[in-house]
């Protein structure tokens, strides 16, 4: 007859290999804590750093209005500056020439002769337009000469010099044009 043993065998003199026995439910259990244990504490964190970095908007907040009352009065002052230097810089370009005027008739009133009358002066910064009457020529030349032998007067030329035949005494109307250096 033959014999079938289904029985396990029996403890064998030696090692004995077996795998533990594994329970899926404890271990997924198990893995189901530890999961919820770290989405809990990384939220946790997240929550402790939106309260530390909302912290430091407010304060940065309450320094940017604390600047902002500070540098508000500065900004006043720079445009109040910057009107003021615009007033000086106006105020020394009407001071700067304002010698002149007075240097040119000193100049010119020495070289003017006796016989001839100026009856105009005009000054346009870079030309000096004079306009006067003589008895003669010789009158208008002389000025002319006067003028070149001054120093301070540059490029004397005539513009017009005519005899006026219809008025008496006879008169020599002129206009002389040069440029006044101080």
């Amino acid at each position: 007859m033959i014999r079938i043993n289904l029985a396990p065998p029996r403890e064998r003199a030696g090692v004995r290999l077996a795998m533990p026995g594994l329970n899926l439910g404890a271990a997924f259990g198990v893995a189901g804590v530890v999961l919820a244990v770290l989405i809990v504490g990384s939220a946790l964190y997240l929550f402790r750093e939106e309260r530390q970095l909302a912290a430091e908007v407010e304060a940065s907040a309450r320094e940017l209005n604390s600047l902002r009352a500070i540098v508000g009065p500065a900004a006043r002052m720079r445009e109040h500056l910057a009107e003021i230097q615009a007033r000086l810089k106006a105020v020394q370009g009407l001071t700067k020439d304002q010698g002149r005027p007075l240097s040119l008739i000193d100049a010119f009133a020495d070289v003017v002769p006796a016989d001839l009358w100026i009856t105009g002066l005009e000054d346009s910064g870079a030309v000096l337009r004079v306009t006067g009457s003589a008895f003669s020529p010789t009158a208008v030349s002389n000025l002319m000469a006067a003028l070149r032998a001054s120093g301070k007067f540059r490029d004397v030329d005539i513009v017009v010099s005519k005899r006026e035949l219809d008025k008496v005494p006879d008169l020599v109307t002129f206009e002389i044009t040069c440029r006044f250096e101080t």
